[in-house]
Order: C-alpha cells, then structure tokens, then sequence
C-alpha cells in the first residue's frame, strides 16, 4: 500500500487539480481525498502517517509526503527509439526504462526501427518481453512494411494479436501513397494507429539541418520545410478518405501544423506531436551545438517554433513525444554532413514542457499534463494518463519551481544539446503500478 500525501493533484482527465492524499493500493489508484479528512484503517493513524515506535519489519503503508510538489498521472511517451534488438551500444531496454523513469515516464512505445526490424513476431515479442523486466510500462509500434521497404504490408491483424501498440515505419517515410492508401485502409479496419515519418527525400539533400540562413551559413543545402509539408498535405487527405487514425510524428514546421488543423476541421482523426527540442530551440542552435542539433526532421525558425506553440495552446497538435534517440559520442562526433540524427529526450522532457510552456504563460500545468499524460494514452487506448479511483497507479512526482542543470543521463548516450543548461522543473519520484521506480531525492517516511 502507497500514501502520497499533500501534494498538488493534477487530472488533466477531470480538472482536477487540489491538494490532496492518493491512496494506492495493489497498484491501483484506491483514493483520493482532499487533505484534512481522516483515512480509513490500511494506513496508520489519522492521514496515513505511520505509528513512530512501530518496530513491525514490513509496515503496511509507504508514504511519500508529497507537499510542495505536483502528483500527475505517470508521463506517457509514444515515440521512442531504445535501439534493442540489434544497436544496443546506443542504448538497450533497460537503460532506455531507466532513462524514462528519470525523465518521470511510465510508458513508452518503441518504434521499429531496430535490428531486425520489428516487422515480424519473435523481434516484437522479444521487446515487449524485456520491456515487463523494467518496471515501467514498454509498448512496442511494430513495422508497416516488410523491411521497411514501403511495398509490401506486414501482417497487422497478427502482430496486433501478439501485442503491438501499432503501427509506423518511423526513420523512413513512405513514398508510395498508394500504398499509403492501402496501410490506412488496413489500419481502418482494424482500429489501429499509424503513425508517420513526413519528410519527402526528393526534396532533402543534407537531412537533419533547416534549409535557411543557417544552412546557407554552413555552406550546404539542408533539408527545407517543403519535404515535410508535402508529405503532411498528401496523409492528411488519405486520412480524410479512410477513416484511419493516423499521427503526425515530430511535426516541426508551421505550415504543417496549418495542414494538420485544416485536417482536423473537416473531420479527419489526425492527430500530431511534437518534440520539447522542437517547441525549445530553433535553427541557430546548430550553431552552438553542431551534430548535437542534428535531427529529422530539423530544427527550423522562430516563425516555425512559434507556429508550433500555437498549435499547442489551441489543440492542433495533440502530444509531446521525446522521439528519444540515443546515439554514441563517437557517431556524433563525426562531421555535421556524416553525423546521424537524432538527440536525447527522454530526461529532460518535462522541465522543458515547464520552462518553455509552462512559465511563459502559453500552457497550464494541466494543459501540459493532457499533452504528456493523458492525449498520449488515449491515443493508444490506454487505461494510463488520468488520476481517478479504480485507474492504474502510474504517477510523477515533480518540484514545478526547482531549477537544476543538466548533468550526466541514465541513457548509455549523452548526445543532447540541452547539457550544461539550467532548466526549471525536476521529478522527485516515478511510481509505476504502485512501485517507486525512480526517486530524486529522500523524501519518503515511514518505509
């Protein structure tokens, strides 16, 4: 048994947000109640607090005094690469979990860009079996094609059966919209979710860098808004004609955010992410950064960052996803044109949603908790990302008002931009099914 008591309860779901104690008992969300009322017998004493001179070896209630912090539902991040099977010199299952814990996340769906790729059953089965080891909750997209290849469908209705959240061949967008047209409709009929990679490579010739004055700078071409946008308008009108629900991964230009709210408004169930490095930095910080803001697609211009923010506050764009992805220090440290894209995310997350969104007055904390918690599980039909009696007892625990810099990562890598920066927002715990899986700092009584 779990007492969280007095912290800031925030339900994106409900609107709740009071202070109050949470009860979590079998791993499951058994009460909650305005602080000040008296519990029923299952946790000592008048509030849960435990009797001072017990000398019992397992006392019948954890507490954790929660006040001056925020309770939220466990973060929920559908798009993540822990490079298991295969690249696990950039990370594995379980230094990915670890690094998600950390970050304050209690699920997390892996994309199938692994190897093998995650086209078939035994290599989805594998991550999923890995994923019950770690104490969070590790879902797994399998692959729309067979290998990748964008001609050939995977057999949906059997990985679905054997446990696939859904769908993408996120890394490597598909070209073909017939095809396209042919996964939707598949997709449709299963009530599954694909989630789509929107960069048209006929348009990129140095992927991972804007296309603009930054490019320009470095002497290179880039990759320009319009390989995104292109491929944005094509999928948004074959979602519109298939009834599929389909996710824009990572969006990051603007104009692609117009397409998707155009989308939603004549009826279509689009739905959009967005990464913090995206709503956070702009083209110039590969300036600063170099192969550290690397990423696909890239990072783009003010305008874009603002256009994005926008889409936040008035719902076009759905969920905050890390698109976590780790890389080796020497891969990165390779020339800007050579080096892979991609950064860290998971760690970071949240303080980011906290200073950039957050403290400037463009979301409500429980705004951010819909975007991160709540929009995410939906999507996926999960019974996660809302706070009520009877719901999983999946939490993070975070100071709204610490300041911290950022120093050293769970994950295997450390290819992030964001090292060395003061970020406002820090989790103190993670508690998945009832289990304290990370803890920031000792602020537990009665253990």
């Amino acid at each position: 048994m779990l007492l969280i008591k007095g912290g800031r309860v925030i339900d994106p779901a409900s609107g709740r947000d009071e202070t109050a104690d949470v009860l979590v008992e079998d791993g499951v969300i058994r009460k909650i109640q305005p602080v000040g009322r008296e519990w029923e017998a299952g946790c000592k004493e008048e509030a849960g607090i435990l009797a001072a001179n017990s000398n019992e070896k397992e006392l019948p209630c954890q507490v954790i005094d929660a006040r001056g912090m925020v309770v939220a539902p466990g973060l929920v991040d559908v798009h993540v690469h822990f490079r298991d099977p295969g690249l696990t010199y950039k990370e594995d299952i379980h230094t990915g979990a670890a690094a998600a814990a950390r970050g304050g996340f209690t699920t997390v769906v892996c994309m199938a860009n692994t190897k093998p790729i995650g086209d078939n059953v035994e290599t989805l089965e594998y991550v999923l079996e890995e994923g019950k080891k770690t104490g969070i909750h590790v879902l797994s997209c399998a692959a729309i094609s067979k290998g990748f290849e964008g001609k050939e469908l995977t057999d949906m209705e059997e990985l679905l059966a054997h446990g696939a959240a859904g769908f993408t061949d996120d890394g490597i967008p598909l070209m073909d919209g017939a095809f396209v047209r042919k996964a939707m409709e598949e997709a449709a009929r299963l009530d599954t979710v694909l989630s789509f990679h929107e960069e048209d490579k006929t348009f990129i010739r140095q992927n991972g860098i804007n296309h603009g004055a930054v490019s320009e700078q470095l002497g290179i071409y880039g990759s320009p808004a319009l390989a995104e946008d292109s491929l944005v308008a094509r999928d948004c009108m074959i979602a519109l004609d298939t009834g599929a629900k389909v996710d824009i991964q990572h969006i990051s230009s603007g104009n692609a955010v117009e397409m998707v709210r155009l989308a939603k408004k004549l009826g279509a169930n689009v739905w959009a992410e967005v990464t913090p490095h995206h709503f956070s930095l702009t083209e110039e910080a590969v300036l600063e950064h170099g192969t550290l803001a690397k990423m696909n697609p890239p990072l783009r211009t003010e305008k874009d960052r603002q256009m994005l923010i926008r889409g936040l506050k008035d719902g076009t764009i759905d969920m905050i996803a890390t698109d976590h992805a780790p890389h080796s220090r020497e891969e990165k440290e390779k020339p800007l044109t050579e080096a892979p894209s991609g950064i860290l995310g998971l760690e970071t997350a949240l303080a980011l949603g906290i200073t950039n969104l957050v403290k400037p007055g463009y979301l409500t904390m429980t705004e951010l908790m819909a975007k991160m918690s709540l929009n995410p599980a939906r999507l996926y039909q999960l019974s996660c990302g809302c706070l009520e009696e009877g719901r999983p007892g999946d939490f993070v625990i975070f100071d709204p008002d610490r300041q911290w810099t950022v120093e050293g990562f769970a994950s295997k890598s450390d290819n992030s931009p964001f090292l060395g920066e003061t970020l406002t927002g820090k989790v103190m715990y993670t508690i998945c099914g009832g289990n304290v899986v990370y803890r920031g700092e000792e602020h537990e009584e009665g253990i």
